[in-house]
């Protein structure tokens, strides 16, 4: 495995913007671009944070918990990702197979023993 980049589900973006430019973070992508966020990247040196709004999951990962503080998505970049998939299919409730999103990126959901959900990326 390559990388974790937490996905921190917020009842307002802008606020969670304002306040994490406060201690030192920069803006570094968003959808969509300029107007209401629904997703944000913030970056201070390696350090990533992603955040996103609860209301832009819909009906997609409906095991995601909307409340704030402890509703986690971990999202987790490997490489052989089609392969990873393979290996843990049958250990745990996939939640979302594989799929290519719109930005690139295979991806697929399992949840964890504690109903945490591991989402897997790699750019295959």
């Amino acid at each position: 495995m390559d990388s974790l980049s937490p996905n921190i589900f917020v009842e307002n973006m802008n606020e969670t913007i304002d306040f994490y430019k406060s201690i030192g973070f920069q803006l570094v992508m968003s959808v969509p671009e300029t107007g209401d966020f629904v997703w944000a990247m913030m970056t201070n040196g390696e350090v990533s944070f992603m955040f996103q709004t609860f209301a832009s999951l819909g009906e997609e990962l409906p095991e995601i918990s909307r409340k704030n503080g402890g509703s986690l998505l971990f999202y987790i970049k490997l490489k052989n990702i089609r392969e990873f998939f393979e290996q843990v299919k049958d250990k745990a409730t996939v939640l979302k197979g594989l799929e290519v999103t719109f930005y690139g990126a295979t991806e697929f959901s399992i949840l964890d023993n504690n109903n945490y959900v591991l989402t897997f990326a790699g750019d295959e």
